[in-house]
């Protein structure tokens, strides 16, 4: 099978435990998750069959969304409430002005340094290693995007709001942020990503509405994501069948020859009709288009790779 199936990941699996299942479930080896979750985290997570593995480096522009409750009056060493507390103490009565003064801070590019307790590779290895060592390593700060951060709830000690960033953007460490700019701490006590790109939280599916789908011997057609799901804001190329044959075997295409808007962009969805052959770039010297990753061989009968 090829595709993507939108999974709702429970708390307290990793993303690799999610793959595990599912391998187990749809009976195939090759499959693997695009952007992680930690375990205590909810939401979606999309999950690649066959041929759709190969697709994720295509994602790394997708925009997150997420829900998130912190508590106010706590510093942890990983950012969240399931780590050590080095600190509580009672916070202090906010206004409301104070409190909204917090989307205006965290909007736009801004720089974010990951937090210690995480996967970010730091001279080949993970901080989380150097973390568990108390070994103390020098993190750079990385630039990412905030497209919005909505306020929905403050009662007290507790602020839940919605946040829309960039890949890479670590929820934890704002929270931590807002609670340093608040001058009482503040620790992640919930997280549920409600978007990852073109996935979103209302069209997921729990394993046992996979397991429904299976059992009952529905067509995979009917629950899986096409491969090229979550890449559609890609421009589009169309090829008739002689040049998308050539296409497909490494060929280069004359710009001429080809269905297409925009030489502007990085990447190309390469079609012939419905078929989705392949992602290209364009050779601005020679004006070709260039194959970069072909995910459909066979015109004839339909056989993915």
């Amino acid at each position: 099978m090829n595709g993507f199936i939108n999974v709702l990941k429970p708390t307290g699996m990793t993303s690799h435990d999610v793959v595990q299942v599912i391998r187990r479930m749809v009976g195939q080896k090759k499959v693997g998750h695009t952007g992680t979750l930690d375990p205590m985290a909810a939401g979606v997570l999309p999950v690649g069959l066959g041929t759709a593995t190969r697709i994720t480096e295509y994602l790394d522009r997708d925009f997150k969304k997420y829900r998130c409750e912190m508590i106010l009056g706590v510093r942890s060493e990983t950012g969240d409430i399931w780590g050590s507390s080095l600190e509580k103490q009672e916070p202090p009565r906010f206004s409301e002005p104070e409190i909204l003064e917090m989307e205006k801070l965290f909007r736009g590019e801004i720089r974010q340094v990951p937090p210690m307790y995480s996967a970010v590779r730091v001279a080949g290895r993970r901080l989380y290693e150097y973390a568990r060592s108390g070994e103390d390593v020098a993190v750079k700060a990385r630039k990412v995007t905030i497209r919005e951060l909505k306020i929905l709830r403050y009662d007290r000690d507790r602020i839940l709001f919605d946040v829309d960033c960039s890949k890479g953007t670590y929820v934890r460490t704002i929270c931590t942020e807002i609670g340093e700019k608040l001058g009482c701490g503040g620790a992640m006590s919930f997280l549920a990503r409600t978007r990852s790109g073109a996935f979103s939280m209302e069209d997921s599916m729990t394993f046992e509405e996979l397991q429904d789908y299976l059992d009952s011997g529905t067509p995979p057609e009917e629950w899986l994501l096409p491969v090229d799901f979550p890449i559609r804001d890609y421009p589009k190329a169309e090829l008739e069948t002689p040049e998308a044959r050539v296409f497909i075997n490494g060929g280069y295409i004359k710009l001429p020859q080809v269905k297409i808007g925009s030489e502007e962009e990085n990447y190309y969805r390469v079609y012939r009709g419905d078929d989705f052959l392949a992602m290209a770039t364009i050779d601005k010297h020679t004006k070709q288009l260039v194959p970069h990753k072909v995910f459909y061989r066979d015109l004839n009968g339909g056989t993915n790779l």
